[in-house]
């Protein structure tokens, strides 16, 4: 069992939730985070000043998975998230030891 974690554009959630539908993932936790990378910020105007933006928002999306269905889900996401420009985001894939269904005990695998 993984983890794939994902920090993508906010206003690329609706086609990464789409294409992990579409693949048969059901559930996903999506958190608003801010950071930056490359990108290293912007700077914007407000009221007629000029001030920099250090911190990008963004969205992690986190989605727990079979092993085997990975390379899917890292497609799908990187194919709805990707604009091309810098910023895209990044994907991360972390091992799950356990996983518990609370509502029914079900673990690992059954969990999912």
């Amino acid at each position: 069992m993984k983890i794939v974690m994902a920090i993508i554009k906010p206003f690329k959630l609706e086609e990464v939730r789409d294409a992990l539908t579409g693949i048969g993932v059901h559930g996903l936790t999506v958190t608003e985070v801010k950071g930056y990378g490359r990108q290293k910020g912007h700077t914007e105007i407000y009221r007629g000043a000029e001030y920099a933006v250090n911190f990008l928002p963004k969205l992690k999306i986190e989605v727990a998975v079979a092993t085997d269905q990975v390379k899917k889900v890292i497609d799908a996401i990187t194919g709805a998230a990707k604009t091309g420009q810098i910023g895209d985001g990044k994907i991360f894939v972390f091992s799950i030891d356990q996983a518990v269904r609370i509502r029914t005990g079900e673990q690992n695998a059954d969990a999912l």
